[in-house]
């Protein structure tokens, strides 16, 4: 047990040592190890697939290049002098460093508009592996006292900007870190978001899914799919995203569901 420990330390130790993980969660970190470890012959070969695996789940879709600090001077001042489209354009920029908003940005009006008339009027949202997605909350139409957004994400850094911008616009909640692989949220909320988490999550424990469907403490859930690739081909993704849907439903006949196709997206907005 002692030679066990000491190796997921040591494989722990070197991927938070890598300039490009070194911000991730370090529960996350330690249960991928894990994993790699039993599968692998030797620290090395599980040292390198416990990073291809971060990789898969976030470093994919993340741009090296964030600025967080200038990023919040910019949208303090928006947002202080009331330039509102001045807003809406910095939102658009910070979420174009990351994949699967930037995917998003062309339609957000439409996305947001499309879905929210599908809900009842929402207070209160957890958002599953956010990535940008709380920069969407001007188009978002919330209502307007004590809005709350509970924000989730496996980096540190951004997650403190995250928490900062949640400031800027008034609303309250939380954003912080949380491998909702092992530790599903707690908070209460009206609606919570899963968007295009599913895939993501499930390669790292295939029953994440199904799990967080029925664990997550909202009586609505917006949960999507991608159904093109990063490189932009789609492969019948709509098609194997929406029998999959089905198959993670399971036994929930009483789950009132509505199915929304975007450009690039598969939408599921379920009422338990």
């Amino acid at each position: 047990m002692d030679r066990e420990n000491d190796q997921l330390a040591s494989v722990v130790d070197a991927v938070l040592a890598s300039t490009k993980y070194r911000d991730v969660s370090h529960e996350l970190i330690s249960y991928i190890a894990a994993q790699e470890l039993r599968k692998r012959r030797s620290v090395k070969d599980a040292l390198k697939a416990t990073k291809n695996k971060l990789h898969q789940v976030g470093g994919a879709y993340l741009d090296s290049k964030e600025h967080y600090a200038r990023w919040l001077e910019e949208l303090t001042l928006a947002a202080r002098t009331g330039q509102r489209e001045r807003l809406l354009e910095l939102c658009s920029i910070i979420m174009d460093h990351h994949a699967s908003t930037r995917e998003r940005i062309p339609i957000l009006t439409q996305f947001y508009t499309q879905i929210f008339r599908e809900l009842p009027p929402i207070r209160s949202i957890l958002d599953i592996a956010c990535g940008f997605n709380p920069l969407a909350i001007p188009w978002m139409p919330l209502t307007e006292d004590d809005r709350e957004y509970y924000a989730y994400d496996i980096y540190h850094s951004m997650m403190d900007f995250l928490q900062a911008w949640s400031g800027i616009l008034h609303v309250g909640g939380k954003a912080q870190v949380c491998d909702v692989i092992q530790t599903c949220p707690t908070q209460q909320a009206d609606v919570a978001f899963l968007l295009k988490v599913i895939p993501c999550l499930e390669q790292v424990d295939k029953m994440a899914g199904h799990r967080l469907l029925r664990e997550l403490h909202a009586d609505n859930l917006v949960v999507s799919f991608p159904i093109q690739s990063l490189g932009g081909r789609s492969k019948g993704m709509l098609e194997h995203y929406e029998t999959h849907f089905r198959e993670l439903l399971g036994n929930e006949p009483q789950w009132e569901v509505k199915r929304l196709v975007f450009d690039t997206e598969l939408v599921f907005v379920v009422r338990k």
